[in-house]
């Protein structure tokens, strides 16, 4: 093993040590990529990485749709968009069996394409649909399984952080990556449908069915969402914006419709931004770790390295995916999503090329893969901001919920990995 070999084995273990001690993963990342640079090049290039890397970061026009997109999440919380999505979903369904359940996954389904969070779709229907399902008899366990799966649908269907900070590190096309995650969201949202139906079993009569009348004049409360659905992602899918510019447009109609329905006041507009500035932030002190962290594997050719030893291997394509995918389903039970995105994309991306697999195919499936991380043991971030926001509720019986839904996502990982023409059909049909 060459010098740099143990420096990058020396890093990794410096990262997970710091990691384990609770340092902040950005901020790990960007000590190790410095001082592990340093040990290559010395410390004259590493500082001037540490100069130019955080302004390139910030500065970059693809990574300014991150603020705007999240600041499009705030204001649609605190719009109450979200109750107004449930009322209508339980107008619709809330008679059949499993009705709560399934009027929470269309709800979540509609909140997912207007927040692009799994954090905040899962907390903002714990507080909408928990109660509501408490009412109707349902256990604490299939409630909050629902709703942490159900939150899980925020990082894939558009317009997705995750899948924006996919495209940044893989300098891949964001907004054919927003397209690409329709369909396999589309299939996501029936699954869960089918399996809430299967499982809710006694829960039948959860409200009374109402008529048809009513029905529609329930979806007088979600013109918003489509509205602001239409604008984002159709304006991406007939290339009449960019995404950044849909993300700005996005964030000023979701805030204009707030100011207009009398929800969005001049407290809640500064409240607003000031959490969009705070999760921002954060999430820009990962990319600029991550970034450094980069610079350091480039300089000991890691990536290069693990597509080397990957390849040498002679599994095959896809038996090589397998390998990877099942690494990504090992990590999520220690990382969070935007952890495993930031430190091993970089890692694998080149092993996927190589492998000739597509590069937009498998920014859906690993983000797929990122969202069994969010709803399992023992990390399960779904599943601990469920638990906080509903403090009665043990994190065992959470985790418990959301099995079912695991095997789910398992079965639709498997199904789109073997056919990636589900995924790339519509993309392909983009003007």
């Amino acid at each position: 093993m060459s010098e740099a070999d143990f420096v990058a084995i020396g890093g990794f273990v410096a990262l997970f040590a710091l990691m384990a001690l609770r340092v902040p993963v950005g901020i790990a990342m960007g000590v190790v990529g410095v001082g592990g640079f340093a040990q290559i090049v010395g410390w004259g290039a590493a500082l001037s990485q540490l100069a130019i890397t955080p302004l390139r970061t910030i500065t970059d026009y693809n990574t300014s749709l991150i603020p705007m997109f999240i600041l499009m999440g705030v204001f649609a919380t605190r719009s109450g968009i979200s109750s107004e999505l449930f009322g209508a979903a339980r107008a619709w369904v809330g008679h059949k069996r499993g009705g709560l359940g399934l009027a929470t996954i269309s709800a979540c389904s509609g909140f997912a394409a207007i927040s692009g969070s799994s954090v905040a779709t899962a907390a903002t229907m714990s507080r909408v649909a928990l109660p509501e399902m408490r009412k109707a008899g349902y256990s604490d366990e299939l409630a909050t399984g629902v709703i942490a799966s159900g939150g899980t649908l925020g990082i894939l269907i558009p317009p997705s952080v995750v899948l924006a900070i996919y495209g940044y590190i893989t300098q891949q096309d964001i907004g054919t990556l927003f397209i690409a995650g329709i369909v396999p969201g589309i299939i996501a949202v029936i699954m869960y449908l089918a399996l809430v139906w299967v499982i809710a079993g006694k829960h039948s009569a959860a409200s009374e069915k109402v008529g048809l009348k009513e029905r529609f004049i329930a979806l007088r409360g979600i013109w918003a969402v489509l509205l602001l659905f239409v604008s984002v992602v159709g304006g991406i899918y007939a290339g009449v914006v960019t995404p950044t510019e849909a993300a700005a447009a996005g964030a000023f109609l979701t805030g204009l419709i707030g100011v207009l329905r009398g929800r969005l006041g001049l407290r809640e507009l500064r409240i607003s931004l000031v959490d969009a500035l705070r999760t921002s932030v954060s999430i820009y002190t990962i990319l600029i770790g991550a970034m450094l962290f980069s610079s350091f594997l480039a300089i000991t050719q890691t990536p290069q390295k693990m597509t080397a030893w990957l390849t040498a291997l002679d599994l095959g394509a896809y038996p090589t995916l397998a390998l990877i995918l099942l690494f990504f389903l090992f990590m999520g039970c220690i990382l969070d999503a935007m952890a495993m995105i930031i430190l091993l994309v970089p890692i694998v991306f080149p092993v996927i090329m190589a492998l000739g697999f597509d590069p937009i195919w498998f920014g859906i499936i690993i983000v797929m893969t990122v969202e069994l991380g969010m709803i399992t043991p023992p990390i399960g971030m779904n599943v601990y901001i469920i638990n906080g926001v509903i403090r009665d509720t043990k994190l065992t019986t959470i985790f418990r919920g959301v099995m079912p839904f695991v095997g789910v996502d398992l079965v639709r990982l498997v199904l789109l990995a073997a056919i990636p023409a589900i995924t790339l059909w519509l993309p392909r049909t983009m003007s």
